[in-house]
């Protein structure tokens, strides 16, 4: 397949909020390969636009988004500089074509990780320290109709992150029971464990750097992890507020209208 052709499309669909058919059906021979290598292609050619990349995000590692999407393993995307917004943010809406939101926990590094091998031990060792986060998703494919090739050469379905909290070491919280309760405009609406995410945000980090080790890619101290979403992604509606509340960690918001305010 052309990998070069595919990976301009799904950034004309980005650039132009008109989505494609599923690459899954279109070439239904496409591997994970593929897909990965179509992801590269899209990120090498915004890095040449000057944006940096800054962080990874994990996908699909909680049993909750797996089912949403009928996948078994997870997947994974690259963060660029452009794509960070502040605590607090209003953001509008049209920078989306059909945007969903999830809710996470955000590992900051302070050394590099290189697979593979590498162990949760590793992971902690390379954490800083640990803040909630709101990730926006967004698909490039038509009705969100996607494969798990389809996601991953649509960058993990990645759109925007914003972070929040209060950064935590990992050594002041039991990770895996860390509470979170989500409201929508300041109505409870969900609420999960970090144990969501393959029983241990930290398993999920590891994977990800043993996982990048296949495309001879690491992770770099100054980056951070999106560790996986802790429940199933909720539709963004206009006017939108929504807050994660986490334990020992403190909270996240953003507020999403159709219009960014003057």
């Amino acid at each position: 397949m052309d990998r070069q052709l595919y990976a301009e499309k799904l950034q004309e669909a980005e650039a132009t909020k008109q989505p494609i058919n599923p690459l899954s059906s279109t070439v239904p021979d496409i591997t994970v390969d593929d897909a990965y290598a179509i992801q590269l292609l899209q990120i090498a050619a915004k890095q040449q636009e000057g944006k940096q990349i800054v962080g990874k995000k994990i996908g699909l590692t909680s049993k909750a988004m797996q089912q949403q999407f009928k996948v078994s393993e997870p997947d994974y995307g690259h963060i660029l500089s452009d794509m960070v917004e502040v605590d607090g943010a209003t953001i509008s809406l049209n920078h989306f074509i059909q945007p969903k939101l999830e809710f996470e926990i955000a590992f900051v590094l302070k050394k590099d990780l290189y697979g593979p091998n590498i162990t949760v031990e590793d992971v902690i060792e390379a954490t800083d320290y640990i803040v909630p986060a709101l990730e926006v998703i967004d698909s490039r494919i038509v009705d969100w109709k996607i494969r798990f090739e389809d996601t991953v050469a649509d960058n993990g379905s990645s759109a925007m992150v914003i972070i929040g909290g209060t950064p935590t070491k990992l050594l002041n919280v039991d990770l895996p029971h860390i509470g979170m309760n989500v409201y929508r405009n300041g109505e409870l609406f969900d609420s999960a464990a970090a144990a969501a995410v393959m029983g241990d945000p930290l398993r999920a980090v590891a994977w990800l750097a043993n996982k990048l080790s296949k495309y001879h890619i690491g992770l770099q101290a100054g980056e951070f992890v999106l560790a996986g979403a802790l429940t199933a992604a909720v539709t963004i509606e206009d006017g939108d507020t929504f807050t994660a509340e986490f334990a020992h960690l403190g909270a996240v918001s953003a507020t999403f209208r159709l219009k960014e305010e003057k």
